[in-house]
Order: structure tokens, then C-alpha cells, then sequence
């Protein structure tokens, strides 16, 4: 009987413990035994399918890691990409913590890159959520809205202004989109872009996070030739 690896089909023989393509342990833990006695180990026979996650031990994992990178992102986002490192880092130490749990310790990129996107959704999502009640609590009741109105004249709405002008567009165009940018619709909008803008990345990050620990964790269990 020919016996195929389980994740890149390809041969292997019978004496080999692991696929010489792929390095995956051909492993199979059976339950077989008299029961009080340890399993037994068998080998070439297909294991659990390291393309598949393990919810059940992947999902905390994730939460534990999306929660403290969905409240700092969000400030370290205005200083560069450290905020976005972090992120990637969060889903890099999830997908590390998710593999040491499994038996047999082994991942797919895939994988790691579907825990990455979990853990980045949560944390952006978090994030998203924690700017929006700042922005909330700041005007309504910590009466900071002047300040905030000065800071989006001076960050957006002068740059915007200046922007159009060397465009080109004539005055009646530059009244009308300067006076959308000023109104609350205007405003609402393009926050809500920013902030689309920000969660988009931080999940592409924390999916590049997850494939990269998946990677790194396959290369550090394959058996050196």
C-alpha cells in the first residue's frame, strides 16, 4: 500500500517518520490499547489535518492577544507602523501559543493566516469601538468639542482646501466640498473612512502575522536532512 503525506500528497516510505517533502510528521496517536496504559504511537498513518484550526484552543488564543493590541494600535497608529507591528506581533505570538497546544505540533500557513485574521478583526474591532467612545465622551461630556473642531480644520479640512485649490477647481466647486467637509455628514464620513482605513490594515497585518508564525513554526519542527 502506498502512503501519501496528508498535506502535500506526496510519497513516503514506510520507514520514514516524516514527509521528506514537507516535513510533516507522519504521525497517529491510537486508542487502541488496554485502557490505563499510555496510547500508542503509529506510524505513516494519516493524522489530524494541520490545515484545519482547532477553535476551541485558537479562539482564546486570539482573544488573549486581540485585547491588549486593540486598545495600543489605535495610539500608536499617528507614530508610523508600530502600531501595525504590534498588530502582526499579536497574531504572531497567537498562532505560536495555538501550535505548542496541538499534538502533533504542526500548522499550515493557511492557518496561521485564518487565526491572524480573527485576531486582527477582534482587535480592530476593539479599536474601532474605543475611538469612537473617546470621540463620543470627548464632546459630549468632557465639552471638548471646540478643541476637536480646531484640530480637524487644521489636520484635514486646510490641507483638503489647499489640495483642491492646486487642482484646480474653481471657487463655487471649492465652497461646496469645503462646506460638506465642515458639515457633520462630512465629518462623520470621513472618520468613518479613516477608521475603515485603519481596520483594514491592522487585519492585513495580523493575517501576514499569522502566516509568518505558521511559517516560522513549520521551518523550526522540520527534521534537518
Amino acid at each position: 500500500m502506498e502512503i501519501t503525506c496528508t498535506r502535500c500528497h506526496q510519497t513516503v516510505e514506510a520507514e520514514n517518520c516524516y514527509c521528506p517533502t514537507c516535513g510533516l510528521p507522519q504521525l497517529q496517536y491510537s486508542a487502541e490499547n488496554v485502557p490505563g496504559q499510555a496510547p500508542a504511537e503509529r506510524w505513516n498513518e494519516p493524522i489530524r489535518d494541520a490545515s484545519t484550526v482547532d477553535w476551541k484552543r485558537a479562539l482564546p488564543t486570539a482573544i488573549l492577544f486581540a485585547i491588549p493590541a486593540g486598545f495600543l494600535c489605535p495610539m500608536l497608529y499617528p507614530m508610523g507602523f508600530l502600531g501595525l507591528f504590534l498588530m502582526a506581533m499579536a497574531a504572531y505570538w497567537a498562532v505560536v501559543l495555538y501550535v505548542r497546544s496541538q499534538r502533533p505540533a504542526w500548522i499550515t500557513v493557511g492557518a496561521g493566516a485564518r487565526i491572524g485574521l480573527v485576531t486582527g478583526l477582534l482587535s480592530s474591532w476593539l479599536g474601532a469601538a474605543l475611538i469612537g467612545v473617546t470621540l463620543f465622551a470627548a464632546r459630549v461630556f468632557l465639552h471638548q468639542g471646540k478643541a476637536i473642531d480646531d484640530t480637524w480644520n487644521e489636520r484635514f479640512v486646510l490641507p483638503m482646501t489647499q489640495q483642491w485649490t492646486t487642482m484646480g477647481v474653481d471657487a463655487p466647486t471649492l465652497a461646496a466640498l469645503r462646506g460638506w467637509v465642515l458639515s457633520p455628514e462630512g465629518r462623520a464620513g470621513l472618520v468613518l473612512a479613516a477608521v475603515l482605513f485603519l481596520v483594514t490594515l491592522l487585519v492585513l497585518f495580523a493575517v501576514g502575522g499569522g502566516a509568518l508564525g505558521a511559517r516560522l513554526q513549520a521551518r523550526a519542527r522540520r527534521p534537518q536532512a
